[in-house]
């Protein structure tokens, strides 16, 4: 009888949720219906379908050189949020209100329920401990600890890829984006993890590799299926959905949680034989891939010793695995891909980028690497990877989400539906905020006419007046590639 009752109870309360919320999107006016945006169509609007698309990229090219720095869309059934890249709402956002303006209102989200709680997927207190632990991990002496791994990497690509090209310069078309994918699998693995995917002798593969690259295209499938989890965790806990997800009749569901658990499993041994090397000392860490020198080893010696209030648990560090593979793989892929066809499409470029490498090597273009001290002082190599990170932004959009009531001050005013001026937006709870970091590095009133063109040559100059006026709040160069705040990428 106890258990009916809870079922009854569990479904009054989804039902009594859903009216209230149908109630709030198509019969109580927000402060965003004054905000010029895209004209509402369905039921499932721009949000679920425009974005959905293999070109969704140009949807929001498009909405920002139509609608300017502050736009208001409605979404999945109605639901009616902001997207912004303005200079003073991008401070307010990331920065000054951070702590309003957060990832979920919901207890879990997808990324907690298939990874666990690692960085991106945590918020509040639990956040700013594990990034309390991990910013130092991040630091420039651990990251030049480890040049001498993404040397041996790139020696080992560049070897198989000349294998499989002809002397006569003639034969097959390369993936190039295939190649790049694989070279930062195994620099993420052998730098992040102390694990290697890929030795880049025939087509072999890892299952943890294999999955940690179907992850996100199979997660694309099911496009509401954040939105299930989030409403669920109201009433499930994390084990409990997992449990259902399995059991639920869609291929790709099934297969993202058969994916997820090849991550969870795999971080576990992994995180376990790093312990047990641990505890023999540095020798048995010198032996393994990494040599102890990569970061989750570096992150397990520091969680040993650190308080009992400080430590990160055993599920936190298998989450902080997968995230940070998650986190690194597409977005750093893309972007080597990216700069590999921009070379190839601007030989000039090309010429002058490698004259300045060979000439760093001594001028030979011999086998002699760069040391990590004189690799980043390169002007021409950091203008081409900031101009490409400018105009390709590996990660276009992030959500927050608005925890109380409050105030976005506005760098620009907008022009109202209504023909008056605003100078700041209302934000009610529960509103999504969508930040528009690709926006925000090609604003043409920031960064001049050219803005939409690819030119390394601009950041061998002083950057323009109206962009160190504006202020832009990206951890980067006036870029917002690598978002801001407290979630800033590390």
């Amino acid at each position: 009888m106890s258990t009916v009752l809870t079922i009854l109870a569990a479904g009054a309360a989804v039902l009594l949720y859903a009216l209230w919320w149908l109630f709030g999107t198509y019969f109580m006016r927000s402060p965003l219906d004054n905000i010029a945006g895209p004209t509402y169509k369905s039921i499932s609007a721009q949000f679920s379908t425009e974005t959905g698309r293999r070109q969704a990229w140009k949807f929001w090219e498009n909405l920002a050189k139509t609608y300017g720095p502050v736009t208001s869309m409605k979404g999945i059934l109605g639901r009616r949020f902001l997207v912004i890249h303005d200079p003073k709402a991008l401070h307010t956002v990331m920065i000054k209100d951070q702590e309003i303006y957060v990832k979920g209102l919901a207890p879990l989200n997808d990324f907690t329920v298939l990874l666990g709680p690692g960085v991106l997927s945590t918020i509040g207190a639990q956040h700013k401990r594990q990034r309390k632990q991990l910013n130092p991990v991040f630091s420039a002496a651990h990251l030049r600890n480890m040049t001498h791994i993404f040397y041996n990497v790139a020696h080992k690509v560049r070897n198989a890829i000349r294998a499989r090209v002809p002397a006569g310069g003639t034969g097959e078309a390369l993936d190039v984006n295939g190649w790049m994918a694989r070279t930062t699998l195994e620099m993420l693995g052998q730098a992040g993890l102390g694990y290697s995917f890929d030795s880049f002798v025939g087509d072999a593969t890892d299952p943890y590799g294999e999955s940690v690259k179907l992850f996100f295209p199979v997660l694309s499938r099911f496009q509401y299926f954040g939105l299930i989890i989030e409403k669920a965790s109201y009433i499930l806990s994390a084990s409990q959905i997992r449990g259902l997800l399995r059991r639920y009749p869609h291929k790709d569901v099934r297969h993202i949680m058969q994916i997820s658990d090849t991550m969870r499993r795999r971080s576990q041994e992994i995180i376990e034989e790093k312990k047990a090397a641990l505890r023999k000392g540095d020798e048995a860490l010198l032996h393994q891939v990494g040599e102890g020198k990569d970061l989750m080893s570096i992150c397990l010696k520091a969680n040993m010793t650190a308080s009992e209030a400080e430590k990160l648990s055993d599920e936190e560090l298998i989450a902080q695995m997968s995230t940070f593979i998650l986190a690194g793989m597409d977005t750093t892929s893309n972007a080597l891909s990216r700069i590999l066809n921009l070379l190839a499409q601007n030989p000039t470029v090309q010429d002058k980028l490698r004259t300045e490498i060979v000439e760093a090597r001594g001028g030979t273009g011999g086998e002699t690497d760069t040391p990590y001290d004189d690799l980043i002082k390169l002007p021409y190599l950091d203008a081409v990877c900031r101009e490409t990170l400018r105009l390709y932004a590996p990660v276009t959009l992030s959500g927050r989400m608005a925890a109380k009531d409050s105030v976005i001050p506005l760098y620009t005013p907008i022009r109202g539906r209504d023909g008056n001026m605003i100078n700041e937006v209302i934000v009610t709870r529960g509103t999504l905020v969508l930040v528009h970091y690709q926006a925000s590095n090609v604003d043409a009133t920031l960064w001049g006419e050219d803005a939409y063109e690819w030119k390394p040559e601009r950041w061998l100059s002083p950057p323009p007046a109206a962009l160190e006026e504006a202020r832009i709040p990206g951890v980067y160069s006036n870029l917002m590639t690598f978002a801001a705040g407290i979630r800033g990428c590390m």
